[in-house]
């Protein structure tokens, strides 16, 4: 098998695990390529290519993660991971980890550890890697890592996202939520929501977002049916999709770029969080952007009785 062939067997692989430690696309794609180049341009050939290159792709996420996280300190408003619609790693043995892990609610919760204890985390409990590969991976002894590990799930463990188990429920419950948004049916919303519902924007400063975190199926409901009937009115169409293996949609424009993209979390019958990704940056890897300041202006013209430019 040549260099190629045995690079891009494992590229799913490894992208995984670059997004997991990371939560861009972008970056983790960057990471991807370096891994190449620097595999490409080994003189030799590795005992272990999976070791080798899962190695040199953890290393590099952690140095990426470091820098990164300089950069969220001074993010305007909530920071989410960019949205992705199909993770390329499928493992039957270990699909419900994989699933679970790529979520928002979990990207999010991993924010809570270390760069080192992120990385020696997702190895261990998604990908079942043992602690000698863990180890090399990280540069760290197999003791240092194992705490590491404790260390890990000890922050996950109270926190640990919880989603209707049955994914046809899922679906079923997220198809309701988005009709009810297009038909502006208020009431129909509030009966989706839980009580406790929580309506979260991630706009980067970049977009126009919510002032701040809004609660309650009332509040939600009410400011989600005056809000997206307008927009569907300047043509603005509703992409059910998968965002991060949970439920959620693309909102593009009339001319099919994207808008936003929005993620459910679904428990017990009830949607319990939604989280939309406005942030144009973080929704370039999805197709062309749209003009959300443009877009939002229209809207608002709508709702003040105006019209469509």
């Amino acid at each position: 098998m040549s260099k190629v062939e045995e690079f891009e067997e494992l590229r799913p692989l490894l992208f995984s695990i670059a997004y997991r430690i990371l939560g861009s696309v972008s970056e983790a794609e960057d990471a991807v390529q370096e891994t190449w180049l620097r595999f490409d341009a080994s003189p030799t050939r590795p005992t272990s290519t999976k070791a080798f290159l899962s190695t040199t792709i953890t290393r590099l996420s952690i140095d990426v993660l470091r820098s990164a996280r300089v950069r969220r300190e001074e993010y305007v408003g909530p920071w989410f991971p960019e949205p992705l619609l199909t993770d390329p790693y499928q493992d039957p043995v270990r699909s419900v980890e994989l699933a679970d892990s790529v979520s928002m609610a979990a990207l999010l919760l991993l924010e809570r550890l270390s760069p080192l204890e992120r990385a020696v985390f997702l190895l261990r409990e998604v990908f079942a890697f043992d602690f000698e590969d863990i180890a090399a991976a990280v540069d760290r002894s197999e003791a240092a890592c194992r705490q590491l590990l404790v260390r890990a799930r000890r922050h996950m463990h109270d926190g640990r996202p919880r989603f209707e188990a049955d994914r046809q429920e899922r679906q079923e419950l997220a198809d309701r939520f988005f009709d009810a948004l297009r038909t502006g049916d208020i009431g129909g919303l509030r009966t989706l929501l839980s009580a406790d519902v929580q309506l979260v924007g991630d706009g980067g400063g970049k977009a126009p977002n919510f002032a701040r975190t809004i609660h309650g199926a009332d509040n939600v409901s009410r400011l989600l049916g005056s809000v997206f009937p307008s927009l569907l009115a300047l043509g603005i169409t509703c992409e059910p999709r998968d965002i991060n293996g949970q439920p959620g949609a693309i909102y593009r424009d009339r001319d099919g770029r994207v808008l936003q993209a929005i993620a459910l979390d679904v428990l017990d019958g009830h949607v319990q969080t939604i989280r939309a990704v406005l942030n144009p940056d973080k929704l370039a890897h999805l197709g062309p952007v749209a003009d959300a300041w443009a877009v939002t202006r229209e809207a608002q013209r709508i709702r003040r009785g105006g019209h469509t430019s």
